[in-house]
């Protein structure tokens, strides 16, 4: 109960500072047009700090091998995820179809989850959710663009994976982490600043996504309402199952859990404009499942500190 409303109260917080970005864009403070430049400063900077930042601490042999059991799980449920996608899309038909179920795949883990999970967890907390994002690239980066992109280019996929920021900084954390390489004030300071600015700076984007997207539009479409189903309802609900039959709990199942509970990719509206899907029914999935987990989040919290 106690992690719950921690949960929920975290979920309001995150709200009001994308409530911010909200406001800063309709009221013209802040050009819409920056969100590239903001988002990129997050993918690219930010969110590498971060990881790096989570694994600055004396070398644990239980925390290794956590990061492993993290990982291990994180792949379970990405594979479930994906399989109960495609089981209930099977018969969907229309051209936004692929976009809808890589929606429903993938979570917004870093830019929602990353910021819950430091505020429930802490910096080891982080760690574990690390190990979730690695596992969530390569998929995304593999089987996602290949869904949306209708096509596989090896090459490509692999540079991608190699090239992302967010797995360059985790195997970066852990050679520090694991070689026990002690980092000067100099280097480990700034990097604990600009770790700090994800909170605000993702929520800040989110805000700025729902400022520029078509309210009036974002009902319209059946699909939407599909990956609302599924990714917020479906999936979390089939992932506490399986925790729950093969009675795995602990922090590293709560963290992968909530990862994997997050809305919809924001990420899915990006792929949409690069491959010419409708941006309204994308934008729609991350909006309004965005709104939904200020109610899930906190349940699945509530869900997994009482059954498992």
């Amino acid at each position: 109960m106690m992690l719950a409303l921690i949960t929920a109260k975290q979920v309001i917080v995150l709200f009001i500072l994308i409530f911010s970005g909200f406001i800063c864009v309709k009221t013209g403070a802040v050009k819409i047009e920056g969100r590239k430049a903001f988002s990129d400063l997050l993918v690219y900077f930010v969110v590498p700090c971060m990881i790096i930042n989570s694994y600055l601490t004396e070398f644990d042999d239980n925390i290794f091998k956590n990061i492993l059991y993290a990982l291990g799980l994180s792949i379970l449920l990405l594979v479930v995820g994906f399989a109960i996608t495609f089981l209930l899309s099977f018969k969907l038909k229309g051209d936004n179809v692929p976009i809808v179920r890589f929606g429903c795949m993938f979570s917004n883990a870093a830019y929602m989850g990353f910021p819950l999970i430091q505020a429930l967890f802490g910096s080891e907390g982080l760690i574990y959710a690390s190990a979730f994002v690695t596992a969530f690239n390569i998929f995304l980066w593999t089987l996602g663009y290949s869904i949306v992109s209708r096509t596989f280019d090896l090459k490509a996929i692999v540079k991608k994976i190699f090239t992302t920021p967010a797995i360059i900084s985790v195997f970066i954390g852990l050679l520090i982490f694991i070689a026990g390489i002690p980092l000067p004030d100099i280097i480990s300071q700034p990097i604990s600043y600009a770790a700090a600015i994800n909170t605000p700076l993702s929520m800040f984007i989110t805000g700025m996504i729902i400022a520029a997207s078509p309210i009036k539009n974002m009902f319209n479409n059946k699909l939407v309402y599909f990956a609302i189903i599924v990714r917020m309802f479906i999936i979390p609900v089939v992932c506490i199952a399986i925790f729950k039959i093969f009675n795995i709990s602990g922090m590293v199942a709560d963290v992968v859990i909530i990862l994997e509970a997050c809305p919809c990719a924001s990420i899915s509206s990006v792929f949409a404009v690069q491959f010419g899907y409708d941006e309204d029914v994308a934008a729609a999935m991350v909006v309004l499942t965005t709104f939904i987990s200020i109610i899930t989040l906190p349940a699945v919290a509530l869900i997994i500190t009482t059954l498992i």
